[in-house]
C-alpha cells in the first residue's frame, strides 16, 4: 500500500503542462500564468482591441447573448464569472438588464479571478460604472471554488479556461456550484475550420501580436505565450467531450468567423 502512494505520488509531481509551447511542472502552470496576467493587466483591454480589432467586443456581446435572459421569478440570480478579472463579461450581462426589476433587486454577479491584478482594474471600473452593489469580486482558484454546491444560475468563463492547469477540474467545479437547470458557457479561442483562414489566422497571431506585446506594452514574451497557448488548446470536439464527460447535458458548441473562437455551453439537470 505505501509503496503504491509513493509511485502516486511520484507520478503528480512529474507530470507536466502546456504552457504556451514549453512544458513546466503541472503545480507550476499556474504560477506562469498568474505572472504572464499581471504583466498584462494595465494593458488588457487595449491590447484586446489591438489584437483583435475590436472584434472581442462583438464576440463577447454574442456571448452575452447567447446566455439568454436572466429569469427566476421573484428569486434572486447568481452569475459565477470565472477568469473574469477585468469585469468585461459582468458589465455585459449587467448592462443587458439594466433599468429592469432583476437588475436592481435581484441580479447578483460574483467575478472570480485568480490575478489580484486584474481583480483590481475590475474593481476600479465597477466602481466608475455604478455596478458596485451589483457585483462582487473574489480572488481564488478556478480548480477549487470558494462556494458551496448548487450555488449558481449561470457560470460563464470567457478566453480563460486554456490558462488552467486543470480543466476537467475547473469544469468540474463548475457542474459542482450551478443549480440544477444552470447554464454553463464558455467563450474561448478554437480551431479555425477553412485550411486558407486557419493559415491567415496562425501567421497573423504569430508575427503580429507578440510583436504589437512589444511596441504597446514592452512586453514580447507574455503575448508570445498568449499565442501559443492558442495554438495549444483543445479543438471544439476535444472541449465538448470534456464538458459532457464532467456531467453537462445538452451540451454542444457554437463557432465564431469559422472556430477564431467558439461558445460551448452545456446544462446541469
Amino acid at each position: 500500500m505505501i509503496k503504491q502512494l509513493f509511485k502516486l505520488r511520484v507520478f503528480t509531481f512529474c507530470q507536466e503542462a502546456n504552457f504556451g509551447f514549453k512544458k513546466v511542472k503541472l503545480e507550476e502552470k499556474q504560477e506562469h500564468v498568474n505572472q504572464v496576467f499581471h504583466n498584462v493587466a494595465n494593458n488588457y483591454d487595449l491590447m484586446n482591441d489591438l489584437m483583435s480589432g475590436g472584434l472581442h467586443r462583438c464576440w463577447k456581446n454574442s456571448f452575452v447573448e447567447e446566455l439568454g435572459s436572466l429569469k427566476n421569478g421573484d428569486s434572486s440570480i447568481r452569475v459565477l464569472d470565472v477568469a473574469g478579472g477585468t469585469g468585461d463579461i459582468a458589465f455585459r450581462i449587467l448592462e443587458k438588464h439594466k433599468g429592469n426589476n432583476l437588475f436592481n433587486e435581484n441580479l447578483k454577479i460574483t467575478v472570480l479571478d485568480i490575478n489580484q491584478s486584474m481583480l483590481d482594474v475590475g474593481q476600479k471600473r465597477a466602481n466608475q460604472l455604478g455596478f458596485q452593489n451589483q457585483i462582487e469580486f473574489v480572488c481564488a482558484n478556478a480548480e477549487e471554488l470558494p462556494f458551496e454546491s448548487n450555488t449558481f444560475d449561470a457560470y460563464t468563463i470567457a478566453f480563460g479556461i486554456r490558462n488552467v492547469p486543470r480543466i476537467p477540474k475547473a469544469i468540474g467545479e463548475a457542474h459542482r456550484v450551478l443549480k440544477q437547470g444552470g447554464k454553463f458557457q464558455c467563450l474561448e479561442f478554437s480551431k479555425v475550420q477553412n485550411p486558407v483562414l486557419s493559415f491567415l489566422n496562425q501567421f497573423y497571431q504569430f508575427n503580429l501580436i507578440p510583436a504589437m506585446g512589444q511596441i504597446v506594452a514592452n512586453d514580447r514574451h507574455s503575448y508570445q505565450y498568449l499565442v501559443e497557448s492558442i495554438e495549444k488548446f483543445h479543438s471544439q470536439q476535444d472541449l465538448l467531450k470534456i464538458i459532457e464527460d464532467v456531467g453537462f447535458r445538452f451540451a454542444g458548441f457554437k463557432n465564431y468567423m469559422d472556430g477564431v473562437v467558439a461558445v460551448h455551453f452545456g446544462f446541469k439537470l
